[in-house]
């Protein structure tokens, strides 16, 4: 398709689709003739994703980059190249590792990686980003005096290791290792509200079953 027709069928802009094609965002099409090129499928799925990470995921254009650069990367096995993908997306900022919260937390998590098995988790637990962010949340909960601990967790762990198989699962029905990469990256931006909504909507409902709703 040409650049128009891939606008049409995207729905972005042509000068937008440019944009991205100069920020290295969107590899170039095939070269028809000085001034005109081709585009085919691939683009159209990318040409999305971009805008999920951008639009949905407010992703700097530079860390789109990035990320894109991992998804792109086949130098790489399928864990670590999702993982850098993921990895490179918006994430918290370090904790302070002074704050009794946090030493708290960081204790609990690794007890609950112990607990639940998840052998990768506690082997990468120094480099993960996903890593820190659970102990900077659990840290936030210590110091409202929630005191999530491990015990608590775990159930938690263990629904959300179901989610992930289901996830992955999902993931296996794509066809190149490049779109089932690209699908798990649009759904960490893309399906996280996802889970967001249905936990709300469950909990409401599991409350009007206990208590009514009057």
């Amino acid at each position: 398709m040409r650049l128009a027709d891939l606008s049409k069928r995207s729905g972005v802009s042509t000068a937008t689709i440019k944009y991205y094609l100069r920020e290295g965002l969107l590899p170039p099409g095939r070269q028809v003739n000085a001034t005109t090129a081709e585009y085919g499928e691939e683009h159209l799925r990318r040409l999305r994703l971009v805008r999920a990470l951008i639009q949905v995921g407010k992703v700097p254009v530079a860390t789109a980059r990035e990320v894109l650069g991992h998804v792109d990367d086949d130098s790489l096995g399928r864990t670590v190249r999702l993982g850098a993908a993921l990895w490179a997306l918006p994430q918290d900022p370090e904790p302070d590792e002074a704050d009794p919260a946090v030493v708290a937390a960081r204790a609990e998590v690794d007890r609950l990686l112990e607990m639940l098995g998840w052998e990768t988790a506690r082997e990468l637990a120094s480099l993960s980003p996903v890593h820190r962010s659970l102990v900077v949340a659990v840290a936030a909960l210590r110091r409202l005096d929630y005191p999530w601990d491990a015990e608590l967790m775990a159930p938690y762990g263990e629904l959300m290791h179901e989610v992930a198989r289901r996830d992955l699962d999902f993931m296996e029905s794509r066809g190149s290792e490049e779109e089932k990469v690209e699908l798990a990256v649009a759904a960490a931006v893309l399906f996280q509200p996802v889970l967001r909504a249905l936990h709300r909507l469950a909990q409401e409902e599991e409350s009007a079953r206990r208590y009514g709703i009057e």
